[in-house]
């Protein structure tokens, strides 16, 4: 598969919009489709949002806001595509419908790419009956535009050669792919969050902690080195010049200690209120646009850090 230079995006919500600001950042011709009312317009004022913050991370050298292009029928959308990347609605039967309509209306040998954070590729291939080993899953994280992350996700019908050519394409644009080797449900990244939340969840529910207590240790203590490096490798760091080894001899044990009383919450009514106005209560006072800017603007210089860094794997 040669350079991709034209791009289809498919459903231009949160993160098809986030998808089609990076992909003009690149310099790519993006040709861009979404039925809901209005979707033009709300396009536009996402793209123009994340721009500035894509300009100061480095703009190709094609980049341009004039090489969007908004088609009103999803066949016209596709038709010129080297690359197509799906974000619609996490829907069964909407995607049934609109994974069939892609398979029947892209022209053969392009991938499909869904941004799905939850259905497994083996799903969205079971919609099409015209070209299903094309189909993969390319899901990325919010915002899609700044954070470098994309899992790919072959099904058990993808060819090989779209898995390595949807790695390729996400390289070029200056993401960092991880190729899931086994479809699970949620991939790889959202099982490991889910993890997290349930923890975080139990420790509520319990009254261990506050919602608010919780998040700051995350974000004061390991969120802070995870940016970095990952769990694994922080582990493997604590131990010294034992690494890894010496770690898990020593905090072994009680590791499993604690793994084997976590909970295993359900979000019931009264849970969810909980962690509702648990959030509401850290949030008083603090406006909402500016804490999101002020997270944008602190992700921008972490990644130009981490991207003058070569001691980091």
């Amino acid at each position: 598969m040669s350079a991709v230079t034209r791009v289809a995006v498919v459903g231009t919500g949160v993160i098809g919009a986030g998808w089609a600001a990076l992909f003009l950042a690149r310099g790519l011709d993006v040709t861009a489709y979404d039925p809901a009312p209005d979707a033009h317009r709300r396009l536009l004022d996402a793209v123009r949002t994340a721009w500035p913050a894509l300009r100061e991370l480095g703009l190709s050298e094609h980049a341009s806001l004039d090489n969007l292009r908004f088609a009103d029928d999803l066949a016209v959308a596709v038709a010129g595509a080297e690359f197509v990347q799906e974000s619609g609605p996490e829907h069964i039967a909407l995607k049934q419908s609109l994974f069939a309509a892609l398979d029947a209306a892209t022209p053969a040998g392009v991938p499909i790419a869904s941004s799905s954070s939850g259905l497994m590729p083996s799903e969205l291939q079971g919609m099409c009956t015209r070209h299903p080993e094309r189909v993969l899953v390319g899901h990325p994280f919010h915002p899609a535009y700044l954070i470098p992350l994309v899992e790919v996700v072959p099904g058990p019908g993808t060819a090989p050669e779209i898995a390595d050519a949807a790695t390729a394409f996400y390289t070029g644009i200056g993401k960092r792919p991880i190729r899931i080797r086994q479809e699970v449900p949620g991939h790889v990244t959202n099982r490991l969050q889910a993890a997290l939340w349930r923890e975080a969840y139990s420790l509520v529910e319990r009254g261990v902690a506050s919602v608010a207590d919780i998040d700051a240790a995350i974000a004061n203590g390991p969120g802070l080195r995870w940016a970095l490096l990952g769990p694994l490798v922080n582990q493997h760091l604590s131990g010294g010049p034992g690494g890894m080894a010496h770690t898990l001899e020593h905090l072994g044990p009680p590791a499993q200690a604690w793994m084997d009383d976590l909970g295993a919450p359900q979000l019931t009514p009264e849970l969810t209120t909980l962690l509702v106005d648990g959030v509401d209560r850290e949030l008083a006072g603090i406006d909402r646009d500016r804490m999101v800017a002020a997270r944008d603007t602190l992700l921008i210089r972490l990644l130009q850090a981490k991207q003058q860094s070569d001691a980091l794997p």
